[in-house]
């Protein structure tokens, strides 16, 4: 009697352990949310926190073994999380149930204490094996984490991209250096492997060409990590790169989309990997009610935000306009206010403004947080570029080619003048350019102030596009007010662009 019951119990623990080892894990993951949380953000494009979480929370009710990465890019970039650097987005995403991240290159953006201090108030934590302190070499955060479910033991390292050393404003991180993410990762592979079922790396290195390290470089140069959660280079890979055993992934960026990597798991060993994209429509599908917590917390946040607004960051000699059909079809002074403010803080040879992107006036007197945020409400930063003339010239050519007709990727400039004839045919109407004051040479490369926007290719600049970036700063409205404080609003009459004729202009 004894023996079969001792066969018996041996044969249940088996059992058991047998589907204890057989798992489906599904990991979420988002990247460069840059503080899109609302619904409402990037023009309505952005899923918003609360129905994303709402997906997540739910999904985890059947089956535990779920987890949401966020590979970085995350606490700047919307006036409503800026204003009080980064601190209101963090009880939305303790609320929001993540699981871990790592730092993205506009993390930084506020310094690297106030990252520290930002990490110290989550709840899960925000992983990063090759961040460290000049003065000691230790690491900043927090490297990598076990997680132990159905059995299966998850395990998850963080990394930054080095160029967070120039896509930062550089003042941003004096006290800390980025390690080569290769060799930190073989270290954590070393590290974690024989201890782990499934290796995931959490990076915020990004796919572009461009890039010195990328997740494809990664992927490339070590062996044994299962699956890159990537960000940094705003890419959609709505089935993910496969590269030898690793499948890379990445949701494109502002939440415009949630990613889905679900890997299956029998007898501690990989048998399947996928990654989806998961739209607004198919969130709602999951969960058709966004997250009500989250919902208040983010009433919350926009009514501190509020209070925030009414600081006075700056005080301007006059009101300039910002009128529609103005700045989208001339030269306009706040137009080259603004593009002198990013020259100067990029210190570039030259410097461009849309028209399209200013979208409130700058008053007399006390200029408040509001105002410089009304300005610039998209929460662009700034980037600055190499760029050959003969791009420079190309990229006047666009800016001119509508006229007279109201075209929002009408540039004002700093560091240039031009002239064009609009009776001519479009991309042939620029005549002279000179760039601080010499002619432009059309096989030599300068330096170019811009926003992020344009070197996507917004406003079909597609000749922006592939620009190699050297440099990343902070917020539009952040630039602005510093410029008004530290240099004034000298030299910003018009009679930088001339139009050499005149034609019709409609009413509209």
């Amino acid at each position: 009697m004894f023996k079969k019951f001792f066969v018996a119990l041996i044969a249940l623990m088996m059992f058991n352990a047998t589907i204890c080892a057989a798992a489906e894990l599904i990991i979420f993951h988002t990247n460069d949310m840059h503080a899109r949380v609302q619904d409402t953000d990037d023009g309505g494009h952005s899923i918003g926190l609360a129905e994303m979480a709402a997906a997540v929370k739910k999904t985890k009710l059947k089956n535990p073994a779920t987890f949401w990465f966020d590979a970085g890019d995350t606490f700047h970039g919307m006036p409503m999380i800026t204003i009080n650097r980064g601190e209101s987005l963090v009880p939305l995403l303790n609320e929001a149930g993540l699981d871990a991240m790592t730092a993205g290159n506009h993390d930084f953006n506020y310094g690297s204490a106030q990252l520290e201090k930002l990490a110290k108030q989550l709840k899960f934590p925000l992983l990063d094996a090759n961040v460290v302190r000049k003065k000691n070499g230790k690491l900043l955060f927090k490297p990598y984490k076990i997680f132990k479910v159905d059995g299966i033991k998850v395990g998850v390292f963080g990394l930054s991209t080095p160029e967070t050393a120039f896509k930062t404003n550089p003042k941003n991180v004096t006290e800390v250096e980025f390690l080569n993410p290769v060799d930190v990762s073989r270290e954590m592979i070393k590290k974690l492997r024989p201890k782990c079922d499934v290796l995931i790396a959490i990076t915020h290195l990004g796919v572009d060409a461009s890039s010195e390290f990328t997740g494809e470089r990664l992927a490339r140069e070590t062996d044994g990590i299962d699956l890159i959660v990537d960000g940094h280079s705003h890419t959609a890979l709505p089935e993910g790169i496969r590269i030898k055993d690793t499948l890379i992934v990445q949701a494109n960026c502002y939440e415009h989309f949630l990613g889905k990597a679900t890997i299956e798991v029998e007898n501690h060993k990989i048998i399947s990997k996928k990654a989806e994209l998961l739209d607004a429509e198919e969130i709602k599908t999951i969960a058709p009610v966004p997250d009500k917590k989250i919902l208040a917390l983010l009433a919350e946040a926009n009514a501190k935000a509020e209070k925030l607004l009414d600081v006075v960051v700056a005080r301007s000699d006059k009101e300039l306009s910002s009128e529609r059909l103005l700045v989208r079809r001339n030269e306009s002074e706040l137009g080259n206010l603004a593009a002198d403010a990013f020259r100067w803080a990029a210190k570039s040879d030259i410097a461009i403004v849309n028209g399209g992107g200013l979208r409130a006036n700058l008053p007399a007197g006390d200029v408040r947080k509001r105002n410089t945020m009304a300005i610039f409400p998209f929460g662009n930063t700034l980037r600055v570029a190499e760029i050959k003339g003969a791009t420079v010239r190309e990229m006047l050519e666009h800016s001119v080619e509508y006229y007279p007709a109201s075209f929002g990727g009408f540039l004002d400039v700093s560091g240039l003048t031009f002239s064009y004839d609009p009776s001519k045919p479009a991309r042939h109407r620029v005549e002279k350019i000179f760039v601080g004051g010499q002619s432009l040479d059309e096989n030599k490369t300068y330096t170019i102030a811009l926003a992020d926007f344009q070197t996507a290719g917004g406003d079909d600049y597609t000749m922006l596009k592939g620009l190699k970036i050297v440099g990343e700063y902070g917020t539009f409205d952040e630039i602005l007010a510093d410029y008004l404080n530290q240099v004034g609003m000298k030299g910003i009459e018009v009679g930088r662009i001339t139009r050499l004729k005149e034609v019709p202009v409609p009413d509209k």
